[in-house]
């Protein structure tokens, strides 16, 4: 028995120990939001004022100091994002996670961003205001990963820090600007249709901005052999990492005439795929010079979101093309030259190393033609598919991407403001704009260039037939824009804009569900204040999806239904498009839909291009032209000889199977087929993909209410499974009204903190599913009574 005791007495020793050095060691990774530090090359004080939230509001004396403490507290909460960020755009992603991202490695690295950050850095001015605070926001980078805690992913994945340079800066950039790329996932998915199926296919696809439907006639058939791997490829780069994608946006800004107060109205909500941490740092900065409440993404200094009590700015996306592929012709007798106007002419032959986990070095080339990197052979694509060739702007003429950050977040009215617009090439983004002063703007800004009519971007290129590889440049006067219009607000939905110099900017926009909400909520009303504005950022209704149900609903034949189907359709029927948690309609449509489109396209498209299909933005603006469309060449199912089936036969067909797939999942009861039971939100974390690490990394599930193409947009994937997990949405929602700036409000997805031992890893996740807000605080005096104060001073 003494034995026995001992051994219990020794036994909970160790496992004390063992617990207390496990606390210790959490304790040691935890960011710090109170104390002491010093920071190398500081000339004077800054303090560091933590709110409830963890949002730092930093007073420094200088520019200078307030960001290279910025870079300091910036790293300790977000270091873990800041590496993957910049490890995407220059291949080495399969260093942290092993041969599984080999692909998705090549695929960036033959993309050019790597190589246009090296040129772009070298370009740079290092006297340059930009770059001097650029290079401070890296010093305190590079400080706390000298002397801060070393984050637990890099422990799970053993690999080491190392210093964050310019290049890496430019090389996130580069990444957020490809994940803007629809054009990589549409272009080549059209002209495999092209090729499988005819022109006769792409009539009813509404791609064409001109609907030149002779060009559709009498466009040329390619090759036999499809090139599907192109796009998979494309998909699967995206989606073996669980980072940031940017997807769509929200944005209004309501000049005075139509608030309350007599003071513009600012709302914004970016798009963003779902992460954790999710995308933006906020942090608050003041100094004699500058003042801004902005939203960082990581490894950025200067905000891509912010205000001040004198203006706002925030962003969505313009979805212009700005990506161009082009079929290229082999030389039979040598691989390694193209077809050239001039004659044969030798590929660039690219080389390039890549270190991957446990398997060491391995090395890959690609070739470049005048036009791009052929992307063929990137991945494993078929040798006997047609070498396509890749032309993005981003990677052409100089990137003042960084610079243009800068200006905006320093300019301190309307026209510093437009100064800086043309600088923003790539991606292209709806910069909207609101002032104190009672200004409002919206400025579609990238780098556009001349489209002749006879030219199709959606489609690869034939040889001799797409753009000239030297385009003709437009100035940024020509791009869409509106400042102070007569009807007194601007927005943006990711809808095709209107043109101010006659032409229309080819694009991948979204369908104009959101944008027609948003016009008919504004225009109704004329006294707007900063809560009904917050109310209809949380808006989640889509009258275009219930006119979609009147238009499939009066196809129905109800002799053919029996009462519970009859009962289905009632509740479809008394629907009005809306999607909070407790509906069943909109459970119902939305199987429905996918039936529906199954339906319709996988007979002709097969497994494989179906599910690019959903992959792209086109299936979201053909729902509402088809539910519409009586004669299409789609409705006839290719596998059955000897029938020609019709429009009413795909909506009833679908709708039998809605209807048996959700009684299958829920039961009989249709009170219980809610949309909080198919519709949740769960933010994942990279190493979240390990099951055991899952509910310690990531954040969620919920379940969630909105859906796709509402303005709170809560986007997913489209599968057959009938469960719809959010993948996208509002990255955060912003309110900003002018007549009482200091209380302007905000959300995160998650909560400020990458670190999951921090207080602010998720502590505004419920709050977000909730619609509920929380202040952004300007106030100096309410900001300084805060109990967590971090003070940097200079070092010796």
């Amino acid at each position: 028995m003494k034995f026995l005791r001992k051994f219990g007495i020794y036994t909970f020793l160790i496992l004390l120990i063992l617990a207390l050095s496990v606390f210790v060691f959490v304790q040691t990774l935890k960011p710090d939001y109170s104390g002491d530090k010093t920071l190398v090359s500081l000339e004077n004080k800054v303090e560091v004022y933590y709110d409830d939230f963890g949002v730092p509001h930093i007073y420094g004396e200088s520019e200078i100091d307030a960001f290279r403490t910025l870079g300091y507290v910036h790293a300790q909460d977000r270091l873990w994002q800041m590496e993957l960020l910049r490890r995407i755009g220059s291949g080495e992603l399969s260093e942290v996670f092993g041969k599984d991202l080999l692909g998705t490695d090549k695929f960036f690295l033959s993309l050019g961003i790597n190589d246009a950050s090296v040129e772009s850095v070298s370009k740079l001015k290092k006297d340059k205001t930009a770059v001097t605070l650029a290079n401070a926001y890296l010093d305190g980078v590079n400080q706390f990963i000298v002397e801060g805690p070393t984050p637990i992913e890099f422990y799970l994945t053993g690999i080491d820090k190392s210093e964050f340079t310019l290049k890496d800066m430019y090389n996130t950039m580069g990444y957020m600007a490809f994940s803007f790329a629809m054009a990589h996932k549409t272009d080549p998915f059209l002209s495999n249709i092209k090729d499988k199926l005819g022109t006769e296919y792409l009539k009813d696809l509404e791609i064409f901005s001109n609907c030149d439907l002779e060009w559709i006639k009498n466009a040329p058939d390619g090759s036999l052999k499809i090139n599907t791997t192109l796009t998979s490829m494309v998909n699967d780069a995206l989606s073996t990492i669980n980072l940031p994608l940017f997807e769509g946006s929200n944005s209004w800004v309501i000049g005075p005439e139509k608030t309350k107060n007599g003071k513009v109205i600012f709302a914004n909500d970016p798009h963003i795929g779902f992460a954790q941490p999710s995308v933006w740092y906020e942090a608050h900065i003041e100094t004699p010079t500058y003042s801004k409440y902005g939203y960082h993404i990581g490894g950025i200094p200067f905000p891509v979101l912010g205000h001040n009590r004198k203006l706002a700015y925030g962003m969505t996306m313009f979805e212009n093309d700005d990506v161009d592929f082009y079929y290229v012709e082999n030389n039979p007798e040598n691989e390694n030259q193209y077809k050239t106007e001039k004659g044969w002419k030798d590929y660039e032959i690219v080389s390039k190393r890549i270190k991957v986990k446990d398997s060491g070095i391995v090395d890959f080339t690609f070739k470049k033609s005048v036009h791009g990197p052929v992307l063929n052979g990137i991945a494993n694509q078929d040798t006997g598919e047609r070498p396509i060739a890749m032309s993005w702007i981003y990677t052409q003429g100089e990137n003042q991407v960084i610079d243009a950050f800068y200006e905006l977040s320093h300019a301190n009215n309307l026209n510093e403001f437009k100064g800086a617009l043309p600088k923003i090439h790539a991606p292209g983004l709806n910069i909207m704009y609101g002032d104190a002063e009672g200004n409002v703007g919206w400025f579609a800004t990238a780098q556009l260039y001349e489209i002749p009519d006879s030219v199709h971007t959606k489609m690869v290129y034939e040889y001799g037939k797409g753009l000239s590889s030297e385009k003709k440049l437009l100035e940024f006067t020509d791009n869409p824009q509106a400042v102070n219009p007569p009807w007194n607000y601007v927005y943006s939905a990711n809808n095709q804009p209107d043109s101010i110099a006659g032409m229309l900017y080819p694009g991948y926009y979204l369908p104009e569900n959101r944008a027609k909400r948003i016009v008919a909520l504004l225009d109704a009303k004329a006294n707007w204040d900063i809560k009904e504005a917050s109310e209809m950022i949380l808006d989640i209704t889509s009258p275009v999806n219930e006119t979609v149900v009147k238009d499939l609903t009066k196809l129905m034949d109800i002799v053919k239904l029996e009462d519970k189907q009859i009962k289905a359709l009632d509740y479809l029927r008394t629907w009005k498009g809306d999607y909070p948690i407790g509906c069943v309609a909109s459970t119902m449509y939305t199987r429905w839909i996918y039936f529906f489109l199954s339906d319709t396209f996988k007979d002709e498209l097969g497994e494989e291009m179906f599910e690019q299909f959903l992959a792209t933005h086109l299936h979201k603006r053909l729902i509402a032209p088809m539910a519409a469309k009586p004669e299409s060449v789609w409705w006839d199912n290719v596998n059955t000889s000897d029938t020609v089936e019709s429009q009413e036969y795909i909506v009833q067909k679908s709708f039998m199977k809605m209807m048996s797939s959700l009684e299958k999942d829920f039961g009989p009861d249709m009170k219980k087929w809610t949309w909080e039971k198919v519709h949740t939100l769960e933010h994942p974390h990279p190493i979240g993909q390990v099951e055991v690490l899952r509910s310690f990394f990531n954040v969620g599930p919920f379940p969630v209410s909105g859906t796709r193409e509402v303005i709170n947009n809560m986007a997913f994937p489209y599968d057959e499974s009938g469960f719809y997990k959010t993948s996208s949405g509002p990255s955060t929602r912003r309110v900003i009204d002018f007549s009482d700036i200091e209380n302007s409000i905000s959300i995160l997805p998650t909560g400020q903190s990458g670190n999951p031992f921090s207080k602010h890893y998720e502590d505004q996740a419920e709050m977000y599913v909730e619609g509920k807000f929380r202040k952004m605080m300007m106030n100096e005096a309410e900001i300084k009574k805060s109990k967590e104060i971090l003070t940097f001073r200079p070092k010796d």
